[in-house]
């Protein structure tokens, strides 16, 4: 089976959808697909270039079995819609020409926000094979709870081409049950969604020792460190969690800010202003391949959300790479995520963006060892329902699914 798989991220960038498509990519080679990736150059969320890396017209790679090609796009931060949306613009027609000369049984086109599924609709139509809408995000509803977006007529819009899009795609593949259940509401088919939630790599992210080098070079010898590793974006309320951990007045409990994105440098003006320092430490986004060294450090792992009806249906995948590495999640989001987290009792929930019950909760899991070794126990049997291979292979059964009956109309 020849999948061609659209995504404007893709490793060496170490986002959600990077690591997600760049490992079910993995396992679908492993399963014997012939895997093409068309991307674009990697400058998320900075708008800058890698080292080693140029915005070429076109450039040919393979990478673990995986042929991949990226393509020149317009290049801009992980901020301002207009320029945002530019950029995506242009990656969805950059996809589009080269994805014409592109042999292929099944075109994957993958979210959050839906230019590149225009792209793989397109080619679905041209090259007359079947098309699969990978839903990470109900976008536009996701720019609208951030308040970087009015409910107005381009909003209204937005929603019709969103909707459009599902209805014409072959198969929904939504990361949630809630997300599914937010499409049937709206109209679309249930029998054309199928769920296959995030997951974690169990080859990277495994219970170990803490890196001792790494806790000296920190300076967080002896302290309770809470993890906070991903982009410093709009929907992640951490401009609340610094202005709360002003007023902690616990020394031995330290937060560790891994990563970048539009808000960070906000977010470490108003740390600066709170005088937090004794409490944070904020460092630039590191290797994938350095991500388990960093989380191996941690007592807990950090997971926030602005308090939003809309993130009721999102479960962020810094729950399941946590988890595997046995640290017990500090969770500060509703929904299905919370129900998660206490249905393996796998970490502590605070009420999103509520100070009093935010500090409380931190506290007792710093200070009730019963109750930590218990999350702990929890961590193991969430990460061992979730494990990115199983789900990877999931996936790939329901494409298989697609292309079979696809032929058959033929």
């Amino acid at each position: 089976m020849k999948l061609l798989f659209l995504t404007d991220n893709f490793p060496p960038e170490v986002n959600a959808p990077a690591t997600r498509t760049f490992e079910h990519c993995i396992e679908w080679v492993r399963s014997g697909a012939d895997v093409k990736v068309i991307t674009c150059a990697p400058n998320f969320p900075k708008g800058i270039l890698y080292p080693g890396y140029k915005n070429n017209v076109y450039t040919r790679v393979t990478i673990e079995g995986i042929e991949v090609v990226r393509l020149w796009t317009y290049i801009t931060k992980n901020e301002g819609f207009f320029r945002r949306t530019l950029d995506y613009m242009s990656f969805a027609l950059s996809s589009f020409i080269y994805g014409l000369f592109a042999e292929c049984d099944i075109v994957i086109a993958t979210s959050p926000q839906f230019f590149t599924t225009f792209s793989a609709f397109g080619l679905s139509k041209i090259k007359r094979k079947p098309w699969v809408f990978e839903l990470r995000d109900l976008w536009p509803e996701s720019i609208k709870a951030v308040g970087a977006m009015n409910d107005g007529r381009i909003f209204k819009i937005l929603e019709k081409t969103e909707l459009f899009l599902y209805n014409k795609s072959a198969l929904v593949i939504a990361l949630t049950d809630a997300f599914k259940k937010n499409l049937i509401c709206r109209g679309v088919l249930a029998d054309k969604i199928k769920v296959v939630p995030n997951g974690s790599n169990s080859d990277n992210y495994f219970p170990r020792a803490k890196n001792t080098e790494l806790l000296k070079k920190l300076n967080l010898v002896n302290k309770f460190v809470v993890s906070y590793v991903g982009t410093h974006g709009m929907a992640h309320s951490l401009d609340f969690i610094v202005k709360a951990i002003a007023n902690l007045n616990d020394p031995e409990i330290h937060f560790l800010f891994i990563g970048d994105g539009a808000e960070k440098e906000k977010i470490m003006r108003i740390a600066n202003e709170n005088n937090i320092n004794n409490n944070a430490t904020f460092l630039d986004p590191v290797p994938k391949a350095e991500v388990g060294d960093y989380l191996s450090i941690i007592d807990a792992g950090l997971v926030p959300l602005k308090k939003s009806d809309t993130f009721k249906t999102v479960i962020p995948s810094k729950i399941f790479e946590s988890a595997a590495m046995g640290k017990p999640i500090l969770l500060g989001v509703e929904g299905q995520a919370k129900e998660i987290i206490e249905n393996y009792k796998a970490g502590i929930c605070y009420d999103p963006e509520n100070e009093q019950d935010f500090l409380e909760k931190l506290k007792i899991l710093k200070n009730d060892n019963v109750l930590y070794n218990n999350y702990q126990e929890g961590c193991r049997r969430l990460s061992a329902d979730y494990d990115r291979k199983q789900l990877a292979k999931t996936m790939y059964s329901h494409l298989e699914d697609v292309v079979r009956n696809s032929r058959k109309k033929e």
